[in-house]
Order: C-alpha cells, then structure tokens, then sequence
C-alpha cells in the first residue's frame, strides 16, 4: 500500500521551516506597522515583499537557514531601532 500523501507533499521538517518563514514574514510586517514615516513604511513594506518573493522558490535547506538567520538579524534591528526612536 502506497502512501496517502499527495506526491507534492511536504515533509515534516519542511512544513515546520515554511511555518518558521511565514511567522517571520508576518513578524517583519507587523514590526514595519510600527514605523512612524509612511514613506519609509512603503519602502519597507516593498523591501520585505521583493526579499520573500525572490527567495520563494530556494530548496537548499542551508540556503534557507541562512537566509531566515539574516531576516531574524534584520527584524531585530528594526526592532531595536523603533525602541530607541521612541525613546
């Protein structure tokens, strides 16, 4: 008996990296939110759609885990920059 899975499914490691990249694309977007100039929000906004979109279709897994420590790096940059633009 073969499997039940569609030959385009994923597997578990892979679900779990799309589930890790959709939480940091929807975190990066949430955090540009938080941006005070729409000027610089559009540029963000545009930035991070452009860098997902690019790197959508990349398969090499140590590729991807470059790629999501680099957008971890920036968001929390960002992050830090609109604590001390507050501030």
């Amino acid at each position: 008996m073969g499997s039940r899975l569609p030959p385009a499914a994923l597997s578990l490691k892979q679900f779990l990296q799309r589930q890790k990249v959709l939480g940091l694309y929807r975190g990066i977007l949430r955090t540009i939110r938080q941006v005070p100039d729409e000027a610089d929000r559009k540029y963000l906004r545009d930035w991070a759609r452009e860098e997902f979109k690019r790197n959508k279709n990349a398969t090499n897994q140590d590729a991807i885990r470059m790629m999501i420590t680099q957008a971890n790096n920036h968001l929390e940059e960002l992050q830090k920059s609109l604590l001390l633009a507050r501030s």
